[in-house]
């Protein structure tokens, strides 16, 4: 079997877009639809457990700090995230969720896990073994391109 690169490009490119449409599209009719899909993504990157810095927010989404400082105002006046101060060092200010922000926080997670379910559903292991390794090959390469 010869696999066209340019149908699995297509399919890439596809589904990229559809699920940041359908994200965008799923928040704008819900009880959240003050955040933008951008957003979503930086609620994403602080996550629930770890207090994260502005700075390190910053690096997993990819833009520039003065970039991410000015989203962050935006979600602490929309009230999803917090500047909380470190108890080792009052000098550093770490970025959490707060209830708003952890609710919506977990709305998203749960729309990741359907879809990742559909992809495996009726697949057997060795053909989710192949996928991983494929999304490992991907997310490898555009590592190397950061």
């Amino acid at each position: 079997m010869t696999i066209d690169v340019l149908e699995v490009n297509a399919l890439l490119v596809k589904i990229f877009n559809d699920v940041l449409t359908i994200e965008e599209s799923e928040l704008q009719k819900s009880n959240y639809s003050d955040i933008s899909i951008k957003e979503m993504h930086i609620i994403d990157a602080i996550g629930l457990h770890q207090n994260k810095t502005t700075t390190e927010v910053a690096k997993v989404v990819m833009v520039t700090v003065g970039t991410m400082t000015v989203a962050i105002n935006n979600l602490v006046k929309k009230g999803y995230v917090e500047r909380i101060r470190s108890n080792f060092d009052r000098r550093v200010v770490n970025l959490g969720l707060t209830h708003k922000g952890k609710i919506v926080y977990r709305i998203h997670q749960t729309f990741h896990k359907k879809m990742v379910r559909n992809i495996l559903k009726d697949m057997e292991d060795v053909e989710g073994e192949t996928l991983i390794k494929a999304l490992c090959n991907l997310e490898n390469y555009l590592e190397r391109l950061k």
